[in-house]
């Protein structure tokens, strides 16, 4: 058994992406895409909706958020890497919120943002308050 690690979140993206982005990309849901999904962890939430037209009613479908893939024991390898690669993959929509890792460990926390374009790893600092104003 492998050290796994649970992640929790999501980044939203505006404007949402179209089918002809999606369609293939290696973060297609169904896996379609041209690019070998096979190493990605991370997919496109897509949602769908209705469109009446002349020729009848289609479907739309948009990427709206960038989701973790359901995955048993997941280990987190290459994950900011993967985030960067949607990134990338993607000018011009911008990707808000965060993803949350937890690891076995109850040390082990961490969380995936995005600073000035770029998918980084954050670790949290433990501060302990002053005791009564004096330096320990």
């Amino acid at each position: 058994m492998s050290y796994t690690t649970r992640v929790t979140g999501e980044f939203t993206i505006a404007p949402p992406l179209t089918w002809n982005e999606i369609k293939n990309s290696p973060f297609e849901p169904i896996g379609r895409g041209t690019y070998g999904a096979v190493d990605i962890d991370l997919t496109l939430r897509i949602d769908e909706s209705s469109v009446d037209t002349d020729e009848g009613t289609l479907v739309r479908r948009t990427g709206t958020a960038l989701v973790m893939r359901q995955i048993d024991e997941y280990r987190a390898r290459g994950l900011v890497e993967q985030v960067q690669r949607c990134l990338d993959l993607f000018p011009g929509h911008t990707f808000t919120g965060r993803l949350e890792c937890e690891g076995e460990e109850n040390t082990d926390l961490w969380r995936v943002v995005i600073r000035d374009g770029r998918a980084v790893r954050v670790e949290p600092r433990i501060v302990w308050p002053d005791e009564e104003g004096h330096d320990a």
